[in-house]
């Protein structure tokens, strides 16, 4: 699920190198005469952690693959919980040198969210972090503030305060 009215244009490419090994995209692009296009994974990549799925839009088969349902919103202690999960899984395969792109509908706020905590979690600060992809993808990476404020905070204080209340 994702949050409709942010007034974000689809982005330029099908995906976006933030630092050496890391790439970041979505599901579709508008080319450069303007026409929205699907984005297709093969085997360009090592590793792909989805955070929105849509049949046919890969990746191939024999390409290790991760999804976590997320909705580009509010999240629960849980779902904090799987973006710390995928984010580790990003840090430890480009740290082992493989290719890794993370992607959600847009290419702009889950995925991003998940870079952008990988990105900490290998010694970036948060600032440098949120600067880098919004840089190198898009101006509109990481316009769901409420994300922003989870990574400002850390990821690991918003998953205990997202379940205040909740008796999780």
């Amino acid at each position: 699920m994702r949050t409709k009215g942010r007034g974000a244009p689809d982005a330029n490419s099908p995906w976006d190198e933030i630092v050496t090994l890391l790439w970041m995209g979505g599901h579709h692009y508008q080319d450069h005469a303007g026409v929205r296009r699907p984005v297709i994974v093969g085997t360009e990549f090592d590793v792909v952690i989805s955070l929105y799925q849509r049949d046919g839009h890969g990746p191939a088969a024999g390409v290790e693959h991760h999804y976590v349902q997320a909705p580009d919103g509010p999240l629960s202690p849980a779902q904090v919980e799987s973006i710390c999960q995928m984010a580790n899984i990003v840090a430890a395969a480009v740290g082992d040198g493989r290719r890794v792109l993370a992607r959600c509908h847009s290419g702009y706020n889950r995925s991003g969210l998940v870079v952008a905590q990988a990105l900490i979690n290998m010694g970036y600060s948060t600032e440098d972090a949120i600067f880098l992809i919004r840089y190198r993808r898009s101006k509109w990476a990481l316009n769901n503030s409420l994300f922003v404020d989870y990574l400002n905070t850390g990821l690991e204080v918003a998953r205990l305060l997202t379940g205040l209340g909740t008796g999780l």
